[in-house]
């Protein structure tokens, strides 16, 4: 056939033109709709849950809740993996490192977003290594004084503290970690000068605050509780953005006029990057089904959170992009380097 020549197609040149798109349309038709039924059949195998915190630890408390609420509805096993240590750099760098087919994902706190950024050589980006998924809940923290320091709300505190510069002390479990930051947001925002003195142990930082040796700390919800026992401290204000149902006496920071003090602590479910959308959404789907459990969510708001899976991946996504950007601007503020 001579070139150019028509038989009943057209020209060979339209011919060959068309089979050129017609392939690779149906290669990626038949890729997509391999995802899809890959999605509509996930999870077929046990899901392996990072959590990189210890066993008994109020982010691991609301890991194990989340884990059996999975394991009910999709009827496979997720095997729960704590993988602490290194300020949770050791877990979130095997989840940023692990094949990103959603059966492997993780929980993420406060110190996932932290953690890089006090390292020169960061093993991990918080934001560009790992997917979002689901936001689980957010956590308030609360300040706590000490009686022996004569005030009953955070008014007298402020004036306390003002009254005498750089003298008077707070506590934290460590620099860089979340008590040391949210006190550091309250100290800011408030005008506080005071003297921050880390602690190595939670119950070291309890005995601390109960002798007057420090004025004040700011803790969780979870580590805060056990401070009122024995009439030892008192809660004086809220950082979350509404008052706790586990102490509804006790007014938010915004209540008091210092909306800048607000700090929670975000904990959600992210995986590897790229993790493909179906699972994405497949997982986000079963997430929202397990919080909507009463034993999943009596677990989750033992632990001081409100359940908030119905937000988005999107709008997930967007807070985790928020608290980083607040961080990294925060931490060199305070004297915190990079090592």
């Amino acid at each position: 056939m001579k070139r150019g020549a028509k038989n009943g197609w057209g020209t060979t040149s339209m011919i060959c033109k068309s089979l050129t798109s017609i392939f690779p349309a149906i290669f990626f038709g038949l890729c997509a709709f391999s995802s899809q039924v890959e999605a509509q059949n996930f999870p077929d195998k046990p899901i392996r849950l990072i959590i990189t915190t210890p066993a008994g630890s109020g982010v691991d408390a609301i890991g194990r809740a989340l884990a059996q609420g999975l394991s009910e509805i999709t009827r496979q096993q997720v095997v729960v993996d704590n993988r602490a240590g290194a300020g949770g750099i050791i877990g979130a760098t095997a989840l940023a490192n692990a094949a990103p087919d959603g059966y492997t994902i993780g929980i993420a706190a406060t110190a996932h977003i932290v953690a890089p950024l006090l390292q020169a050589k960061p093993a991990y980006h918080p934001i560009n290594d790992f997917t979002p998924i689901a936001q689980l809940t957010v956590i308030p923290n609360i300040v706590v004084t000490s009686l022996k320091n004569n005030v009953k709300n955070m008014k007298d505190l402020i004036d306390l503290v003002k009254k005498r510069p750089d003298e008077l002390n707070y506590g934290s479990l460590g620099d860089g970690t979340a008590s040391h930051l949210s006190a550091e947001i309250v100290n800011r925002s408030m005008g506080l000068k005071t003297i921050h003195v880390p602690y190595r142990t939670i119950a070291d930082s309890y005995t601390g605050l109960w002798s007057g040796d420090v004025q004040y700390e700011v803790y969780l919800m979870p580590s805060a509780l056990p401070l009122f026992q024995g009439g030892r401290a008192l809660a004086i204000a809220n950082t979350g953005r509404v008052r706790s149902a586990a102490l509804p006496d006790v007014p938010t920071v915004r209540e008091l006029g210092y909306p800048e003090a607000e700090s929670e602590i975000t904990i959600g479910v992210v995986g590897p990057s790229n993790v493909p959308a179906g699972q994405v959404q497949k997982l986000h789907q079963l997430i929202v089904e397990a919080m909507k459990m009463p034993e999943v969510r009596e677990k989750m708001i033992k632990q001081g959170g409100a359940p908030s899976p119905e937000l988005d991946t999107k709008a997930y996504e967007q807070r985790l992009k928020l608290e980083y950007e607040m961080y990294k601007k925060l931490i060199p503020t305070i004297g915190l380097k990079p090592q």
